[in-house]
């Protein structure tokens, strides 16, 4: 099982390892840095270096259980260490745009009680659809004011562990309308934006809503009666 680092720490850009296995397209780690996807932000891309041999690593997959870095051409046999390295502008950009998503997700919460109904990103893009029965320009204009004050609040992020039990005896801890944590999980991985949005998540975030900067609402559109989406962009 792979020690994944940047659960712990989100900034962590470099680290070392050792191969373990090969799997499907690449090999697999006795500890990474790399974010294996997952929550609507796609995994790290990066590098894994060799001695003097360099391997792209393209995307992060799971096969029969197992983490993989799938990179060009054979992988480092078995046993052999190497030196990690996330594409830190993209990861940056990534954890910027899942704040961003909470601060919307926190206001929209708290100002209008909708749960989440889907949602996905892309560096400084993504979308989030609520369980509301109306959206307008008008309201869309008021959400992008709103999340920007919050921005400009900079309120500090914690990410903590908890406990299952004592993690769902927070009220309101899971804001996506089905709960998509599995039931063997015996720990649960929260992010608190101080003050506005406590919730079950596990992907990487900044240490405070300042480091988002401006937050652009360019879009809303109904999926349904009671499904809006909103489209964010994240000044770059």
């Amino acid at each position: 099982m792979t020690d994944i680092l940047c659960y712990a720490d989100s900034y962590l850009r470099e680290f070392d390892a050792r191969i373990v296995a090969h799997a499907g397209k690449g090999a697999v780690l006795d500890r990474t840095a790399f974010y294996p996807g997952g929550g609507g932000q796609p995994s790290d891309t990066g590098v894994l270096r060799s001695g003097d041999v360099e391997f792209q690593v393209r995307k992060m997959s799971r096969v029969d259980g197992e983490l993989v870095h799938e990179i060009d051409g054979d992988a480092p046999a078995v046993g052999e260490s190497v030196h990690g390295a996330v594409d830190w502008d993209r990861r940056y950009q990534l954890m910027r745009t899942h704040t961003a998503l909470h601060i919307l997700c926190g206001v929209v919460w708290r100002d209008y009680g909708a749960q989440v109904t889907g949602g996905n990103m892309q560096p400084l893009k993504a979308r989030m659809d609520f369980e509301l029965e109306n959206m307008t320009a008008e309201f869309a204009d008021e959400i992008e004011e709103a999340i920007n004050k919050e921005v400009q609040a900079d309120r500090p992020i914690a990410i903590n562990v908890l406990p299952r039990d004592e993690a769902f005896a927070i009220p309101d801890l899971i804001r996506t309308k089905i709960n998509l944590l599995p039931p063997q999980i015996a720990e649960v991985r929260t992010v608190d934006i101080t003050g506005l949005d406590l919730q079950a998540d596990g992907g990487t975030h900044v240490a405070s809503t300042g480091e988002v900067g401006r937050i652009r609402v360019v879009g809303h559109e109904s999926k349904g009666r009671i499904n809006k989406r909103l489209r964010i962009e994240v000044d770059a």
